[in-house]
């Protein structure tokens, strides 16, 4: 099942808006000042125009979850331009909050995996509801059946009766078994 446009369009915005949410949300619980409103805006646009390409079908929980870990990151990455460390895949001092090291790695991996499930559960929802829909609404606007249409009547032929079967064994009685005793 594809989705047409408006659907399209609507799962988008749903995950790009839980997916910045959750890396500004994360940014700030892990100590770091709040991101600049334009990397927000500008995050927001990388990801609404990468999950547009994503948004025709459904998706499986691994291809979510992967794709939501990989938004996070550039997302992280996009929302630390501005800290002293600059844009690296080294860990980020962000100061207080969670920690520096592992700490806000595995916070990170855990909310994205956590939501990524989260998505996964309500994308399947959503397909189930719409094929229990198409089904229902396709049973219901199915156009009314359409008058017989008479078909021209053939020419009947007399009915021929078979010709009896004829052969070098027709009156024989065929019996199976020993030939009984002669008394």
């Amino acid at each position: 099942m594809r989705a047409r446009l408006p659907l399209r369009l609507t799962r988008t915005a749903a995950f790009s808006a839980v997916c910045v949410t959750l890396a500004a949300l994360g940014h700030l619980a892990a100590g770091g000042s709040g991101p600049e409103p334009s990397a927000v805006v500008a995050g927001g646009v990388v990801v609404t125009a990468a999950t547009a390409a994503l948004a025709g079908r459904e998706r499986s929980t691994t291809t979510i979850s992967v794709f939501l870990s990989a938004m996070q990151l550039f997302l992280h990455e996009l929302f630390a331009f501005d800290d002293p460390s600059g844009i690296s895949l080294a860990v980020h001092a962000h100061g207080g909050g969670l920690g520096e090291n592992l700490g806000m790695l595995v916070a990170h991996l855990t909310a994205t995996l956590i939501t990524g499930w989260w998505l996964a559960r309500g994308e399947a929802v959503l397909w189930a509801l719409l094929r229990a829909a198409g089904r229902r609404l396709g049973a219901t606007l199915l156009p009314l059946p359409l008058p017989a249409v008479p078909t021209p009547r053939r020419a009947v032929l007399p009915a021929v009766a078979p010709a009896p079967a004829r052969g070098p064994l027709r009156h024989t009685v065929s019996r199976r078994g020993p030939p009984l005793p002669a008394c």
